[in-house]
């Protein structure tokens, strides 16, 4: 009988050697998966694309879900760079409608990679509790300004996102155009947010 595979934490690059090989196998995925999708990705080519062995691969991502996880990870990682380096908005909705239309339009540029991304926070969700969600919350709540949301706010900010979430899936599959995407994403923001 085949012996199950224990699960383990990803390792945490340190070194600056080691932060450089975790960055080129995330850009190296970022390619596959654009190109082919999380079902065509190979971990082999990731790994001959990166410059890295095999073995280094699994050491930080033990599988294809951790992989475009910690990828949409990033991508949200730059939106709090991006939030950082804003002002307060005068309307926080409007702010919230914004940075959720930017990080749609960047998510159907590409929208296999969109998928994979996706698909493996889903996963992850599913099988844990993905940092993604939690750091993707917490990045709305900054741009509302509001550092001690009461229960009805979290709640709030909570359904805006699973619409925006719903609405870029919709996006993905075909369901509605990227302008649609837009608008709706915009209605539902005020709508839902627009007392804050």
């Amino acid at each position: 009988m085949p012996r199950i595979a224990e699960a383990r934490r990803p390792a945490e690059p340190s070194s600056p050697e080691q932060k450089e090989r975790y960055r080129r196998i995330q850009q190296a995925a970022a390619r596959h998966g654009a190109a082919k999708g999380l079902e065509r990705v190979q971990m082999h080519d990731v790994a001959k694309d990166a410059g890295v062995a095999i073995a280094t691969l699994y050491r930080y991502f033990p599988s294809k879900t951790h992989l475009f996880t910690a990828l949409m990870g990033a991508r949200v990682s730059e939106l709090w760079d991006l939030v950082a380096d804003s002002p307060r908005a005068e309307d926080p909705a409007a702010a919230v409608s914004e940075l959720l239309v930017g990080a749609g339009r960047q998510l159907l540029a590409r929208p296999l990679l969109a998928h994979a991304m996706m698909q493996s926070n889903n996963a992850s969700v599913a099988t844990s509790d993905s940092p993604v969600t939690k750091v993707f919350a917490d990045l709305m709540l900054e741009v509302l300004d509001l550092d001690d949301p009461d229960e009805d706010q979290e709640q709030l900010v909570r359904i805006a996102e699973s619409a925006w979430y719903g609405i870029i899936m919709s996006a993905l599959n075909g369901h509605i155009t990227a302008e649609q995407a837009e608008w709706d994403t915009r209605v539902a923001c005020r709508r839902l947010l627009g007392d804050f």
